[in-house]
């Protein structure tokens, strides 16, 4: 597989976590399922906890589909979420790269901008999360930055294994 797939895959899944607290239907690829702008709103909805307002249904034109869009963009921007050069074509279009950039855009400020541990920065709190995590691994290795500590694969395998045991014989 590729990156993007696996891009793809993961953030599908992460999407299909948030549509479960509302009991909408999960989607099977983000590309895909964003097109039409109706996924896109009820996750922002959920994560952003409001409500975008009137937005077309099961949208079949593609000027349907761009007007749901642009309301999820522009929820956004009032949200203060840097989205450089993605716009509402990109997504009804299923650009890849910019659906994947878009949901990680929204991953990094609805979801990592929340960790506020002693006034620490979004950054600072997820390496405080996957110190935390890790604390059992730590005769193994320690994690200090999102760089050095990360490239012999070690820290990434006790990440996975404190998760999902099954997955890796550590």
């Amino acid at each position: 597989k590729s990156w993007e797939d696996i891009q793809i895959k993961t953030f599908s899944n992460w999407v299909n976590t948030q549509l479960k607290i509302k009991g909408y239907t999960p989607i099977q690829d983000i590309t895909q399922d964003f097109g039409t702008g109706e996924k896109l709103i009820q996750l922002l909805e959920i994560i952003g906890n409001e409500s975008l307002g009137r937005y077309n249904k099961n949208p079949k034109l593609r000027l349907q589909k761009i007007e749901n869009v642009n309301t999820a963009l522009a929820f956004i921007k009032r949200r203060d979420v840097a989205l450089t050069n993605i716009g509402a074509e990109d997504i009804v279009d299923t650009n890849a790269k910019l659906a994947l950039g878009l949901c990680w855009s929204l991953i990094l400020r609805f979801v990592v901008s929340e960790i506020s541990e002693e006034g620490l920065t979004a950054k600072e709190g997820l390496l405080l999360w996957c110190q935390r995590r890790t604390t059992p691994y730590a005769q193994d290795f320690q994690i200090k930055d999102f760089t050095f500590s990360w490239q012999d694969g070690l820290t990434f395998c006790g990440l996975i294994h404190r998760h999902r045991p099954d997955l890796i014989d550590y």
